[in-house]
């Protein structure tokens, strides 16, 4: 008899679902500290948990049965999934139960905001009768900014739009259509926080995002502005927050997270222009029991031998085609992820092209691995080669494929071209000695193994010193490059220079290296 084990406090209809099924037996074990987990998992098919247990790799060494995890909810930053998938286990989550409670939570915000519900509250509670203490404003007619398109985003935008306000968004990774359905005029970060009246938040946690609204981006917001934050605390420089809300700059900030939880070294939250509530943006009866149903139907699917819809690490390759198609996996996740940080303007349409051996396989793995590096960098949720072909369809991203088996330059190789509302850009790559090369960019033919930290690929002219006035002020900065290659079309036309970097390179640094005379463009990738 299989056994699921229920660590964490999750809704009593996601545990009926599981005790529905006779031939399994479930226990219910919460608030377990570490060492009374580990002495017991070792027993159960399927653990289900919520953020308070940490599913580390000792816990899923201990759990020899294992053969599915669950969260109950949208994050998987407790459980390592790394070791999951090493274990051959199947990590899954409930990324869709609590999407409208999110969304509800930030539009009762923005409305608590502009009313200034919170501050009249308390007043009347300490006997008092100021009226004029607490004049609102409408947000009819006003604009609202919408950073990240996601589920929560889309949901925000389809509520807002009863209230008869502007939209305007930013998201590099959501298709013109797709906003345009929604109501909502796609602009450049720096545009919509010009533009905006209201500014939420609704974009993934990377290295990317973190603190994208700082110093900089809070100095051009529109004076007056009000911010509401419902995703993760993080994405906000709270120091350079605080000094917006005292200099007047901000008229208000309702904010549900915090980068520190809970915050109690944090000014924030005892602000007069700030209304604070303790990360509930899922906190509903009905969110609660839809990630638990939804959790529990996915233990129950992996267990019956299944396919779960939200599984979130990476799915097993038949034998009969693993020795070929396997290398090409990080070959593909590299190009998507390369894409993304290379390309102009909003995606349009991908294309996928497979060549020589690997054409004669039937290859959807190949199509995910793309789409997974390219998604990966600026989704909501953990993508992976299962969700993110339905996330590229939901962004409304057009992807074709094409096949030849002949290749006169390897044996195999994938190529990504990534149609923008800007123009195209073309990826090229193949696996040698089991490592991904890179080994065209547009036109031009080279051979890049992306193995540091960053790459900083530069279009310039094919003269004397064009690779030398990039190296000297790599030099004169303290940039380590690693290695570098060059492709170019013809003799002293345009080139593509690629360097290695162990370093980062500042903002202030890539801007001289684009106002060199020979230098058109110049783009780091951080891998």
């Amino acid at each position: 008899m299989p056994r699921i084990l229920v660590a964490d406090p999750i809704a009593a209809d996601g545990v009926d679902l599981l005790q529905s099924r006779p031939e399994i037996q479930v226990d219910v074990k919460t608030g377990m500290k570490p060492p009374e987990l580990l002495a017991v998992v070792g027993v159960y098919e399927g653990l289900v948990v919520r953020s308070e247990t940490k599913v580390t790799s000792e816990v899923i060494k201990h759990g020899s049965k294992l053969r599915v995890i669950a969260r109950a909810g949208i994050g998987v930053d407790n459980i390592d999934l790394e070791a999951a998938t090493g274990a051959g286990i199947a990590v899954v989550n409930a990324p869709t139960g609590n999407t409208v409670a999110a969304a509800e939570h930030t539009i009762a915000l923005m409305l608590a905001l502009s009313r200034n519900i919170a501050d009249a509250n308390q007043s009347m509670k300490e006997g008092l009768w100021k009226r004029s203490a607490f004049m609102g404003i409408e947000v009819r007619n006003k604009t609202l900014g919408i950073a990240g398109l996601g589920r929560v985003g889309t949901e925000v935008a389809r509520r807002a739009q009863s209230f008869g306000m502007r939209l305007v968004g930013y998201d590099p990774f959501v298709a013109p259509e797709y906003a345009r359905r929604l109501g909502v005029e796609l602009l450049t970060l720096e545009e919509m926080l010009a533009q905006s009246d209201f500014i939420t938040l609704h974009t993934p946690l990377n290295e990317g995002t973190r603190q994208m609204i700082g110093a900089p981006q809070l100095a051009i917001i529109k004076e007056g502005a009000r911010i509401i934050n419902v995703a993760r605390g993080e994405l906000i420089d709270e120091a350079a927050l605080l000094e917006a809300l005292d200099s007047g700059r901000l008229a208000g900030v309702a904010l549900d997270v915090f980068a520190q939880e809970p915050p109690v070294d944090s000014p924030l939250p005892m602000h007069p222009k700030v209304l604070v509530t303790p990360h509930l943006g899922a906190s509903t009866q009905e969110a609660q029991r839809e990630v638990a149903i939804e959790a529990a139907e996915q233990v129950l699917a992996v267990l019956s031998g299944q396919p779960a819809r939200n599984t979130v690490n990476a799915p097993f390759l038949p034998p009969e085609v693993h020795e070929v198609v396997a290398p090409y996996i990080q070959v593909g996740t590299v190009l998507g992820k390369l894409l993304t940080y290379l390309a102009d303007g909003q995606p349009v349409g991908l294309t996928i092209k497979h060549e020589g051996e690997i054409a004669r396989h039937e290859t959807p793995i190949l199509k995910a691995a793309v789409l997974a590096g390219l998604l990966g960098p600026v989704s909501s949720q953990h993508v992976n080669l299962i969700n993110a072909p339905l996330l590229a369809q939901q962004r409304g991203l057009n992807v074709t494929e094409q096949r030849n088996e002949a290749t006169p330059e390897y044996a195999s190789i994938l190529t990504a071209t990534l149609e923008t509302t800007d123009g195209s850009i073309t990826l090229s790559g193949t696996s040698m000695r089991d490592e991904p090369h890179i080994v065209k960019v547009n036109d031009y033919w080279l051979d890049i193994t992306p193995s540091t930290p960053y790459m900083l690929f530069v279009d310039n002219e094919d003269q004397p010193g064009s690779i030398g006035a990039v190296g000297t002020l790599a030099g004169r900065h303290n940039i380590n490059i690693s290695f570098m290659e060059v492709g170019r079309a013809n003799l002293r036309g345009r080139a593509m220079m690629v360097l290695g970097l162990d370093d980062p390179v500042p903002p202030e640094v890539l801007e001289e290296i684009r106002a060199l005379p020979q230098i058109h463009t110049a783009r780091l990738v951080t891998l």
